[in-house]
Parts: C-alpha cells; sequence; structure tokens
C-alpha cells in the first residue's frame, strides 16, 4: 500500500471530524500530596479528589482512580440508555447501577474485572422491544468499547419481574 497524499489525509481526517468534534482539553489535575489529587473538570469546574486506596499505600478517603474508572462504566452506560430511553420514550428514571471492581496483579496492578448490576425501577414494565433497545445500548457505551479486552466486562440486566 502506497503513501497517503496530504490532501487525502487531510480529507479522512475532516471526514472524521464531521461526526465528532474534539475537545482540547477535558481537566486539570493536581498532585494534593499524601497520595490525593483534586481534578477540575473544565467546562463546569467541578471538582472531585482521589486517594489511592487502602490496600495500595493510601487512605482510601476518596475514589481511587481505578474506582473512577468502574464508576465511569456505569454512569457512561446510564447515560447512554438515557439518549436512547429519551428517543424512544422509555422511562428509566431512579435506576440505579451496583459496580463491582475487582484488582489483579498479573504481574502488574490492574483491573481484571468489573462488574455491573444494572437495576430498573421495580414500579415499571419494559416490553422486549426496549429491553432490547436498553441492553444494546449500554453495551456500546464508549467506555465500555474503550476499556481493554483484558478487563472482564460482566454486566447483568435485572428487570422489574425478576426476583434478585
Amino acid at each position: 500500500m502506497g503513501l497517503l497524499s496530504h490532501e487525502t489525509i487531510k480529507t479522512r481526517v475532516n471526514f472524521q471530524f464531521k461526526f465528532y468534534k474534539p475537545q482540547t482539553m477535558t481537566s486539570k489535575i493536581v498532585y494534593q500530596g499524601d497520595l490525593r489529587t483534586e481534578a477540575t473538570h473544565l467546562q463546569s469546574q467541578t471538582v472531585i479528589e482521589t486517594d489511592a486506596p487502602k490496600d495500595n499505600h493510601g487512605k482510601g478517603e476518596r475514589f481511587s482512580p481505578t474506582d473512577l474508572v468502574a464508576t465511569a462504566l456505569g454512569s457512561c452506560m446510564l447515560s447512554i440508555m438515557g439518549i436512547a430511553a429519551r428517543t424512544h420514550h422509555i422511562d428509566i428514571l431512579h435506576m440505579t447501577v451496583d459496580i463491582e471492581k475487582i484488582m489483579v496483579a498479573d504481574p502488574l496492578r490492574r483491573i481484571g474485572e468489573i462488574k455491573v448490576d444494572l437495576h430498573f425501577p421495580k414500579d415499571k414494565s419494559y416490553s422486549p422491544k426496549q429491553k432490547t433497545i436498553l441492553e444494546q445500548s449500554a453495551m456500546t457505551c464508549p467506555v465500555f468499547i474503550t476499556l481493554s479486552n483484558r478487563v472482564i466486562k460482566t454486566v447483568n440486566f435485572h428487570w422489574p419481574e425478576e426476583v434478585i
């Protein structure tokens, strides 16, 4: 395969940017000492702090960075489901997600598995078509598809008629 011309590359890049306009910067993170960071979301100016977990030399008084990764998966799934729900007029208000992050050392410390339990409101009912729409949207959230295949993602959907 030959080299692409500058114009071909420019055309391909411009084509991609039609659909997605990248942000220049999302957050600013400052090390506070004692294994704590403070991250500021630049658009909203909201602040979150992280701590290293107790099992990795930290205090565990805040979310750890890996907690945020796992939590981002659940939050992203809910957000993408929310878009689908709004589009298809499906009520998922008060839906909840339980997240369990499992760390491994193989040989380096990393997230080995994230368990996601999505609980739909018990006072609502969903048709098979609505369930399919919501399940497919959850499984295509950007965080889910970004996470490495080395991270096991166990996802369970708990619909109102299911007894847990």
